[in-house]
């Protein structure tokens, strides 16, 4: 009862698709392009995501509302290399495209597809969310907590607002995207995080779609000049092996040595309760591989002062310490604009030329009030 009355909810705050992430088929059916499952869908009938479906020949997407927004550390994103020791605000609506068993955010991404998962919504206009941004001096908005590549609609309707005072826009995905929505959201979207959640493609179809298209849109993203960080949950006995770490170390490096890669302990949710939480030395190994494999900046994340520097950013040229960190938060940021204070060089990143010196915020999510 829950499902259906949430189902009807989110169907009552919908528009029409934007036309460069719809194709008619013919015979009332429609092509989805929001995200690598490229959904062929009939008339009455709902994506995978559930959340975008065809009524009546058109294409209705999710709009009006979030069901998650709150001023973040960037670091949670988590980006490393971009406005270090900002806060960002952070948004999310409802629906996933991927059923990964072991979701953080499963309450709002796997709604309509889990009983249990009946997250509420609040109506919110993109100029109040904006408002909310420049109220709280906030340098960068994200789109995340769901799969933004199947709201991507409402995002850009937000980012075109955010953009004109100045804000840098974002996305915190799981990457599994068509060219389509990228050329779409590239306008609007700067900042672009992926979870790259294994490097075998029976892990990825067991959790909803395929390795390959993941890893052509690393590539597609980094070509078309997103800031591109990635994340790796290490989950003991799923895809913390050297054979399959190593391998998307070196695949990362192939795409470019400046990507920045976090592996990142896990810790028992959802459904996925068995594996135990990942050691520090598996992290430790995995940072290994990274720098073995040529990636510049790897960084072990979720076990906040166990792994010793690894948390902080050093100078790929001379390495000076350009930034110490603790869990979210930045100790320090002794960077010039986007250089090494020690020998000059250039960081790869989005920079400031004015940085704070540490870190502006609590260090903690703080839940923002419409």
């Amino acid at each position: 009862m829950a499902v259906l009355t949430l189902k009807k909810m989110l169907e009552d705050n919908t528009t029409a698709s934007a036309p460069e992430l719809v194709r008619d088929e013919g015979d009332g059916v429609l092509r989805c392009l929001a995200c690598g499952h490229r959904c062929r869908i009939a008339d009455g009938k709902a994506g995978v995501c559930r959340v975008r479906f065809n009524r009546a020949g058109e294409l209705r997407v999710p709009t009006g509302y979030v069901a998650g927004v709150q001023i973040d550390p960037i670091e949670k994103k988590p980006f490393y290399h971009a406005y270090p020791g900002h806060d960002a605000l952070s948004f999310g609506m409802l629906g996933c495209d991927l059923h990964c068993s072991y979701c953080q955010n499963w309450v709002t991404s796997q709604a309509l597809r889990d009983e249990e998962a009946v997250a509420g919504l609040q109506r919110v206009s993109p100029p109040r969310l904006v408002e909310l941004a420049v109220e709280e001096h906030v340098p960068v908005v994200v789109s995340t907590y769901n799969e933004p590549l199947i709201t991507a609609d409402w995002a850009v309707e937000i980012f075109k607002l955010a953009r004109a005072e100045g804000i840098v826009c974002g996305f915190v995905s799981n990457g599994n995207a068509t060219p389509e929505v990228l050329e779409f959201i590239r306008p609007y979207v700067d900042l672009y995080k992926v979870d790259l959640k294994s490097f075998e493609d029976r892990n990825y179809r067991k959790l909803g779609c395929t390795l390959s298209n993941v890893l052509e849109s690393i590539a597609r993203l980094k070509a078309m000049g997103f800031w591109v960080e990635i994340v790796t949950l290490v989950i003991p006995g799923f895809n913390d092996g050297n054979e399959e770490l190593g391998g998307m170390a070196k695949f990362l490096a192939g795409v470019s040595t400046e990507i920045p890669w976090h592996v990142t302990a896990f810790h028992p949710d959802y459904k996925m309760t068995d594996p135990p939480r990942t050691p520090v030395q598996t992290l430790l190994r995995a940072y290994e591989l990274g720098k073995s494999a040529g990636l510049k900046f790897v960084y072990p994340g979720n076990l906040p002062g166990s792994v010793g520097e690894r948390e902080n950013t050093y100078c790929p040229s001379c390495h000076e310490l350009l930034i110490r960190r603790y869990g979210f938060y930045v100790k320090e940021n002794r960077m010039k604009g986007g250089k090494c204070p020690k020998c000059g060089a250039a960081v790869p990143g989005v920079w400031e030329e004015e940085a704070p010196r540490h870190s502006t915020g609590t260090g903690v999510p703080l839940p923002v009030a419409f």
